[in-house]
């Protein structure tokens, strides 16, 4: 088992919209170095689920890894605003 540091801002989505929802995706991530932590990541490994830009910033809670990694979904949305022409389905 790991431990991982999932960086979000709570205005965007906050651990307490996580606990609303029971599980959430991470999308929009296009750092090369977080995808790939991303992939590294394992069911069973644990968040720290950090809010930046808050006051206080700091970690807010816990979470725990429910999904192997997957495909970013909105890398092929033309109307998301993380849209990636450049994006295959092989990548």
């Amino acid at each position: 088992m790991a431990f991982w540091l999932m960086k979000s801002e709570p205005v965007i989505f906050s651990i307490n919209d996580l606990a609303k929802k029971k599980f959430g995706g991470w999308d929009g991530v296009r750092n090369y170095e977080a995808r790939n932590f991303m992939k590294s990541m394992k069911v069973g490994d644990k968040i720290l689920f950090y809010h930046s830009n808050a006051l206080p910033s700091g970690v807010a809670g816990t979470a725990e890894v429910c999904r192997a990694a997957y495909p970013d979904p909105t890398q092929f949305d033309r109307k998301d605003g993380h849209y990636d022409p450049k994006a295959t389905a092989e990548k």
